[in-house]
């Protein structure tokens, strides 16, 4: 792109006499194009907090804004993976930024937002991604363990972080929160319990938050991934399921046409995060392949 610019300036007042073939303008801006002369990254210059960037869905969306030159505080338990994916994200145009923290744990919670601001000066984009499954127990045969947990990662960490961003939203006069939800946030029937409350309220959260500060410059939208391979499935109450519940929360799993990957809910997450979705706010993105249209 430099040098078009800069052969455009010898050129200028011939190509204003129309001395200069259009064609062969239009032939040298292609073949700058082609070697990767001129990329508008999307996120460039923006801090975000990636929670859950250990695996799955949530290390797809921190190396994706990465990829487009965000500087992101990646946060998950397993110090060594976001290490690892930092590693990998060395030669990217933005960089990744390891902090380990149980989002289980309130005070680790509100530590992470103190981190980004300390490590980067601001924060743009909260992504509340991190969530774990329940056993698919109806509310009949929910134990306080699994209720508790659930709601702790699920809903009261993205209320937490939520709570302590909008501060510095407020005072910098502008942000954008993105919540990774579930279409078990939108329906009844494709997981137990805990996990379609949590998933719920996460939505209920997102409407009000949209709302609430919409005319402060600050957007709250959420992504709600159908089935996606990750490591959801291997989690601590998956070990033993509800036999009953499961089967009823996936009696309608063949309408599912396939199982997406991480990065189709990156590439989401990479347009609300920008500018192209400067008037997308409130809303509840359904990335399911489909799913729910049957």
């Amino acid at each position: 792109m430099i040098l078009f610019l800069q052969w455009y300036k010898i050129n200028e007042k011939n190509i204003e006499h129309n001395k200069i073939d259009i064609q062969k303008l239009c032939i040298f801006t292609f073949i700058i194009l082609l070697k990767g002369g001129y990329k508008m990254l999307k996120l460039k210059g923006k801090v975000a907090i990636v929670t859950g960037a250990s695996a799955g869905m949530g290390r797809d969306i921190a190396y994706y804004y990465a990829k487009e030159g965000a500087k992101v505080l990646a946060v998950a338990r397993r110090l060594e993976r976001l290490e690892a994916l930092a590693e990998e994200a060395k030669g990217l145009e933005g960089e990744i930024v390891p902090y380990a923290a149980d989002v289980s744990d309130k005070a680790q919670v509100e530590s992470i937002i103190d981190e980004a601001i300390k490590r980067f000066g601001t924060i743009d984009i909260l992504v509340n991604n991190a969530g774990i499954m329940d056993d698919f127990s109806p509310v009949g045969d929910v134990s306080d363990e699994m209720w508790n947990k659930v709601l702790a990662i699920n809903l009261h960490a993205p209320f937490y972080l939520t709570r302590k961003a909008i501060k510095h939203f407020l005072e910098k006069g502008s942000g954008n929160i993105i919540n990774v939800a579930s279409i078990g946030g939108l329906y009844g029937a494709r997981a137990g319990a805990a996990y379609t409350t949590s998933k719920h309220a996460l939505v209920g959260l997102t409407k009000n938050t949209a709302f609430m500060y919409a005319k402060k410059n600050i957007r709250c939208n959420a992504i709600c991934p159908g089935g996606i391979e990750t490591e959801i499935a291997t989690g601590e109450f998956m070990k033993n399921v509800n036999k009953e519940g499961a089967m009823l929360a996936q009696s309608g799993v063949g309408a599912n046409p396939r199982m997406g990957k991480g990065h189709e809910i990156a590439t989401v997450a990479v347009f609300l995060a920008s500018d192209d979705a400067s008037y997308v706010n409130g809303q509840c993105i359904a990335v399911d392949g489909g799913f729910t249209a049957y």
